[in-house]
C-alpha cells in the first residue's frame, strides 16, 4: 500500500519532466518549418553553440542575423541535411 501511494504521488512529477532534444538531429526542413518564436530560440542556441566551438566570447548581433540568413538559405537547398552541418557549411569560421 505504501508503494502504491508513493507511485501515485510521483506521477505528477513525471508528467512535468523535461523533454530532451538532440539538436544535432534536427534537419533543415524541420528548422525551416518551425514557428518564428521556436526558430528564434533554436537560432540563438545554434549561435551560442557555434560561438563556443570557435572560442568566441563576444556577441555581434549583425553577424548573428547574417548567419541565420546564411543557414536558412543553405537549408533551402539541403532540406534533408542536419542544421548543425548546414551551420558549419554556410557560416564556417567568420
Amino acid at each position: 500500500m505504501i508503494s502504491l501511494t508513493f507511485a501515485v504521488s510521483i506521477i505528477p512529477i513525471a508528467a512535468n519532466a523535461q523533454v530532451t532534444i538532440d539538436m544535432g538531429k534536427i534537419i533543415c526542413s524541420q528548422y525551416l518549418a518551425m514557428p518564428q518564436s521556436q526558430s528564434d530560440k533554436f537560432s540563438a542556441w545554434m549561435s551560442g553553440w557555434f560561438s563556443y566551438q570557435n572560442n568566441r566570447t563576444f556577441v555581434d548581433l549583425a553577424l548573428h542575423q547574417q548567419n541565420i540568413a546564411n543557414v536558412k538559405a543553405w537549408c533551402q537547398y539541403h532540406p534533408a541535411e542536419s542544421v548543425m552541418y548546414g551551420l558549419q557549411q554556410s557560416v564556417g569560421k567568420n
